[in-house]
């Protein structure tokens, strides 16, 4: 049977290209929102992180209905680390929208998506897009595109993909960069005529692919997939099973069948093939599972998923100021809540340690982990976590290596020289450099723990001008020690609120992270020194009254305004013996001894082994 009434689409892209503000614009014309209705911009980024960032985390689904045909549209992330979430959803679709921005042309994280569309055969549907850029180059990118697509070993048939040029922002889409269009009409009518229609035996018996999970407090997890083979029915006894065979056969009732219209769900009592489902009631469901007829359980196969590259130590916080603003403080709640997270996160790892209070949590990147520790903040879980750390593995020679990623740096040609001093000290190589209009776009294969700490570097090297893009690139032989961080730490001497007259004092010695009335712990790091080697500071410090003046003498002392860290610079400021303090309130960095004496002790013992060698 050939849905002819339906058609299933991803769209992938690059961050920032354009994804969901296209999203956003064909639901407007296709009719989903009433004429008077108030609609937040980029519709589909519902989480509040989405909103803030600007990026994309979690793909949605939602669907339109043109000409009589009803279009599943999947909006999914574009930064690299989200990945997984690429992988996965594009066994659901039978054709992708590649989004391309007219200026920037093909990105990393472009090569990245694109590959596993082709891998998977799926039909392509090209759009440059932001085509009204004063700056844009759509004739260029197209070729650009092009080569992308003969170093992808792709087929004739998806070297021959059509071409649209749009303005999302504006709504208009066109067959010719020299028209201008007057709506999305052209690319809704090339999706109809180039993507496939799903097809699937509804006499054959029911598989589902459970692609992604929601959750919902009220019924529990809900299963989201395509409809491969079969009819699936509300209240209908099916059984669970999985390609890789890790769990037995269990059996599953479905409470609740609903389709996807516009940004609604609609209960349904039944489904067909090519149909894209959400169900509820089957408990013990996760991605990668397949529901089938009982009588035959058959899995589909289900990708694989890239390993993860980035490790953190996520372990209870045990702070002198422990269980003051969280409300979820214990082993037990933030066991239980990494636990969950992986039910929704195919591209996460947890794995138990040798202390009951700390976990191994493994990830795709720097940013995959921030987003999981804002995430749980915000939920009022209280905890600290370690430095970011690299997984090494060993080859078939038995040699050790380490992951590398691809970075693509857009920057102003007085910058180049900087960024590639900069990276080449962290073991980078530059691989390519091309000029962009005024800028420069300087491609590098580096170590991926060169990168911990680099992104603020970067910004000031290019004086904010600069972007960085990274995908991962692959494993390769361990490049050997690298620089570490050319600052060192302010640290607390002692507990109590900061006093303007001690900030004054320990400013001399660096740049400043708190200002005055902040309470503080002996061991906390209040600032960074440009020396390499932490100093104790008394913050606390207060000016005392003596025979020749009062206490409160001298009252003009002025402050430098401090830097206030954000989560991902507190991450990359991490040393190796520092902590990050999370709670829903505060980012604190510590020393992991607070005891200045221990501390000196082991730093002498370390110098005097480092002089014997």
């Amino acid at each position: 049977m050939i849905r002819n009434d339906l058609r299933n689409i991803a769209i992938i892209a690059h961050v920032d290209h354009g994804k969901t503000t296209l999203v956003d614009e064909m639901l407007k014309q296709c009719g989903v929102f009433r004429d008077n209705q108030a609609v937040a911009d980029r519709v589909m980024d519902s989480g509040d992180l989405e909103r803030e960032r600007g990026i994309t985390i979690l793909a949605k689904n939602t669907a339109v209905t043109y000409n009589g045909v009803k279009l599943n549209i999947v909006d999914t992330p574009g930064h690299a680390d989200f990945g997984g979430e690429v992988e996965r959803i594009l066994k659901m679709v039978n054709g992708v929208l590649l989004l391309v921005d007219a200026y920037e042309g093909p990105m990393p994280q472009t090569r990245f998506v694109l590959q596993r569309a082709l891998e998977l055969k799926l039909k392509v549907v090209i759009v440059v897009n932001k085509v009204d850029r004063p700056d844009a180059r759509p004739e260029e990118v197209v070729d650009e595109i092009l080569e992308l697509l003969f170093d992808l070993d792709a087929t004739d048939e998806q070297l021959d993909s059509p071409v649209i040029f749009a303005s999302a922002r504006a709504g208009t889409a066109s067959l010719s960069c020299y028209e201008p269009g007057t709506d999305l009409r052209p690319l809704l009518d090339t999706i109809l005529s180039h993507i496939p229609a799903p097809e699937g035996d509804e006499t054959a018996p029911l598989q589902m692919l459970v692609s992604s999970i929601d959750y919902n407090d009220y019924v529990g997890r809900i299963a989201i997939g395509r409809v491969e083979s079969g009819v699936l029915r509300q209240g209908a006894d099916t059984v669970l099973t999985d390609w890789h065979q890790l769990r037995p056969v269990r059996r599953a009732h479905v409470a609740n069948l609903y389709t996807i219209e516009g940004l609604k769900r609609v209960p349904v009592a039944e489904a067909f093939p090519g149909d894209i489902v959400a169900l509820s009631g089957v408990e013990d469901v996760n991605i990668g599972d397949t529901i089938c007829a009982p009588e035959r359980p058959e899995p589909l196969p289900f990708v694989k998923i890239s390993e993860p590259t980035v490790e953190m130590t996520f372990q209870v916080n045990n702070s002198p100021f422990a269980g003051r603003e969280g409300k979820y403080v214990t082993s037990r709640n933030l066991r239980d809540r990494l636990m969950r997270e992986l039910l929704k996160d195919v591209s996460l790892r947890v794995e138990e340690t040798d202390s009951t209070d700390a976990f191994r949590v493994l990830g795709r990147g720097e940013m995959h982990l921030s987003i999981l520790i804002e995430t749980m903040r915000r939920e009022g879980y209280e905890f600290a976590v370690g430095a970011p750390h690299v997984l090494l593995q060993k080859n078939e020679a038995g040699e050790i290596c380490e992951p590398f990623e691809h970075v693509v740096a857009d920057v102003p040609e007085a910058s180049v020289g900087n960024v590639m001093e900069k990276l080449g000290a962290r073991k980078g190589e530059l691989i390519k450099m091309t000029p962009v209009g005024s800028r420069m776009r300087l491609e590098f294969i580096v170590p991926s723990r060169g990168l911990f700490g680099y992104r603020s570097e970067f910004l000031t090297d290019t004086r904010g001008e600069g972007i960085l893009n990274t995908v991962f690139h692959g494993y390769a032989p361990y490049k050997g020690e690298l620089a570490s961080r050319s600052v060192g730490s302010l640290v607390a001497f002692e507990a109590g609120e900061s006093i303007t007259y001690g900030l004054f004092n320990a400013q001399e010695r660096g740049q400043l992270f708190i200002g005055p009335g902040v309470p503080v712990y002996g061991g906390m790091v209040v600032g960074s020194s440009p020396k390499g080697e932490d100093i104790v500071v008394n913050v606390c410090k207060r000016k005392h009254a003596t025979n020749m003046r009062a206490s409160g003498s001298d009252e003009a002392l002025r402050l430098v305004p401090p830097r206030i860290l954000s989560l991902e610079q507190c991450l990359e400021f991490l040393a190796e013996d520092e902590l990050l303090e999370v709670t829903p309130q505060s980012l604190r960095i510590r020393k992991t001894e607070l005891d200045h004496g221990v501390r000196a002790a082991a730093l002498s013992k370390k110098r005097a082994a480092a002089r014997q060698e």
